[in-house]
């Protein structure tokens, strides 16, 4: 006879390894669910770096290397390179990212993780999405040329011209695709950006007077703008496409990619290439930043992720607008210099600074956000 028993059911049989068994089961069944969650979709959408591309450099079309800033006039040889920085949004209504990706993301600092609805509002389709981007994209380098050129002393007239007019928006049944908008408010523009500021200050109150050239006649409306349902900003629900009269004819070349914040790198490339000497003194040297007709610069999403896409590009410096300082102080990846600028103006200061190995009195954003505290 056994010295040690164990506890044993009425049949006999241990009831240690029954618990155990039971145990077992219970974690793998919650291990499954956890797995099987992990997978579901969220309602959220990833920012993480995307393609950097040179705007001294070239692009592969139809298997051939050609310029992505073509210049029909003289141009001079450039060094080094003015890299122009992109975001990847991953995810969708569509294709929704699932929980592990998420928790993944939402460790990584070269990643933010944004809800769905402020990168696809309710209402607006895929299409829409993309078509607004594509025509932001389209402006920014019309307005980065008439930009540039102006800095060079070229005179530029300005054409803004209605592309869509949205369903549901005050716009709708009053202003037509092809309209050319002469003034709004009494007030006439050089570029989008400045039509735009004159919707938002008019505000939701009181209508704003939109007047148009439509098939050669000069037409006034009452246009009461409403908050857009992505920023908040008055909007009539138009979108503006500009044209400019210019003394050079530009081809900027970038297919697939859209919005507005490669402005300040487009505009950077076209004065390097249409100036003597060379601008960035054979450095690296990455930006971003939207751009107005004449020359502001202006803040874009996604700062952060750029950060990180220029130092993974090989840039030692990088320009950001310096309204969006207060994203980047104290978020500088090691081993990338950031200095904030406001007008095109200071982004050549900036490029001379570096090129000459002179940044100490080139402003940082640790400095603007330390005045804005103050």
């Amino acid at each position: 006879m056994s010295l040690f028993t164990t506890p044993t059911n009425s049949q006999g049989r241990d009831r240690l390894p029954r618990r155990l068994r039971v145990g077992w089961t219970l974690v793998l069944v919650a291990a499954a669910a956890i797995v099987a969650f992990s997978f579901l979709p969220t309602p959220y959408v990833i920012q993480q770096p995307g393609p950097v591309f040179d705007t001294l450099g070239t692009v592969e079309i139809d298997d051939k290397e050609v310029p992505l800033i073509d210049i029909d006039a003289e141009t001079y040889p450039t060094d080094g390179s003015l890299d122009m920085l992109t975001v990847s949004v991953v995810g969708s209504r569509e294709t929704r990212p699932n929980w592990f990706s998420v928790a993944q993301a939402w460790f990584d600092s070269s990643k933010a993780v944004l809800p769905l609805d402020s990168m696809y509002p309710q209402g607006v389709t895929l299409e829409q999405s993309r078509e607004e981007s594509r025509i932001e994209m389209e402006n920014s380098q019309h307005d980065a040329v008439a930009a540039a050129l102006r800095q060079l002393g070229y005179d530029v007239p300005t054409t803004l011209t209605i592309a869509t007019v949205e369903e549901g928006y005050p716009a709708e049944g009053l202003l037509e695709v092809g309209d050319q908008i002469v003034t709004v408010n009494g007030e006439s523009f050089a570029d989008v950006a400045s039509m735009r500021e004159e919707l938002a200050d008019n505000g939701t109150e009181s209508p704003a007077t939109i007047e148009v050239v439509r098939d050669g006649e000069a037409k006034t409306f009452e246009v009461t703008p409403v908050p857009s349902e992505l920023t908040g900003v008055p909007i009539v629900g138009v979108a503006v496409q500009v044209s400019y009269e210019l003394p050079v004819d530009v081809t900027i070349r970038l297919d697939k990619v859209g919005g507005p914040s490669a402005g300040l790198m487009f505009a950077l490339g076209i004065y390097d290439k249409l100036t003597p000497g060379d601008e960035t003194g054979g450095e690296s040297i990455a930006g971003t930043g939207t751009i107005t007709g004449t020359g502001e610069v202006g803040a874009i999403g996604g700062v952060r992720q750029k950060m990180y896409g220029a130092l993974k590009a090989g840039a030692d410096w990088m320009l950001v607008p310096a309204s969006n300082c207060a994203d980047v102080a104290g978020n500088e990846p090691d081993g990338l210099s950031v200095f904030a600028v406001a007008t095109l103006a200071e982004a050549l200061t900036a490029l001379e600074g570096i090129s000459g190995g002179s940044t100490d009195d080139l402003q940082t954003c640790d400095a603007v956000a330390a005045a804005a505290a103050r």
